[in-house]
């Protein structure tokens, strides 16, 4: 007996449209937990490895909701989440959706306003595989969008990184743990001017999109979920990035690998940040 059901391309599917009913029906579940008590419970260890917090559960629910109905429509992929790990959807195959729920988790727990969701959808593995990247900044109320060859826009408008100078005006620094993130500082004395934490890689990796950064780096290595979409939008808006010292080809998407990521507004800009992030392994 043949399925009634039309196999669709995932990736041919309104995107834009599914990410922001998915910030429409997670924005309750923040304003329904008001309080760091109220968003401080936990139930278990997510497939990532951390402890899951409710908000992530409930916030990564919304997310797969969306995920069934497009696997009911026919769609096939693997998604891979943070909480859930990877999962796949119809026959699996190469597609890939890439999820972090709340990327800046500590920042929503204690209610500093900087954490977002980041959705990436790849045709095949790797960091250069994504063909759509999209991250929604909570706090700003802000939305970062990305297609592979079409640009990066914010909240609809078209975005650019900064021009190249002799030295970076401000840099978004990750995972800045003082024993990590003493000896990178000191690599990037008389070639940065300031430095910024906000506590989430995907909202710092948009910024150097929107040229509110000239560049980022994470002094901790990162997983896919983080970097996924925001690594796109910051390639789309002309910026470099790196995973480490591979090609954006050998930075897997699966939720086990992990690597040091950075970006800037030129490949000079990330050969000074990708100095700081080997000093801090030094």
């Amino acid at each position: 007996m043949f399925s009634s059901i039309r196999a669709m391309d995932v990736l041919s599917a309104d995107w834009p449209a599914i990410c922001r009913r998915i910030v429409a029906a997670q924005r309750p579940i923040f304003e329904e937990t008001r309080t760091s008590e109220e968003r401080t419970v936990y139930e278990g260890i997510g497939e990532g490895g951390d402890r899951t917090l409710v908000i992530d559960r409930r916030a990564e629910d919304v997310v797969f909701a969306e995920l069934d109905k497009l696997a009911a429509e026919g769609a096939s992929f693997v998604a891979v989440s943070e909480e859930r790990g990877e999962v796949s959807f119809g026959s699996g195959g190469e597609a890939r959706v890439v999820i972090d729920p709340i990327d800046g988790s500590l920042n929503a727990r204690r209610t500093i306003p900087s954490f977002a969701v980041s959705i990436a959808v790849a045709s095949g593995p790797s960091m250069a595989d994504v063909e759509f990247g999209f991250v929604h900044d909570f706090g700003a109320d802000e939305e970062f969008m990305a297609r592979r060859g079409d640009g990066a826009k914010l909240n609809g408008e078209p975005v650019r990184v900064t021009a190249p100078a002799d030295r970076l005006e401000v840099v978004g620094v990750e995972s800045a743990e003082p024993e990590w993130a003493l000896p990178a500082f000191e690599a990037l004395i008389g070639k940065v001017f300031r430095l910024r934490v906000v506590g989430a890689i995907a909202i710092s990796a948009v910024y150097v999109a929107a040229g509110r950064f000239d560049a980022m780096l994470s002094l901790r290595s990162c997983r896919s979920v983080d970097a996924a979409a925001a690594q796109l939008i910051a390639r789309e808006a002309g910026g470099a990035v790196s995973f480490g010292e591979g090609d954006l080809s050998e930075a897997a998407l699966d939720l086990d690998a992990r690597y040091p990521m950075a970006a800037a507004n030129d490949e000079d800009g990330l050969a000074t940040v990708r100095a700081a992030q080997l000093a801090k392994a030094a």
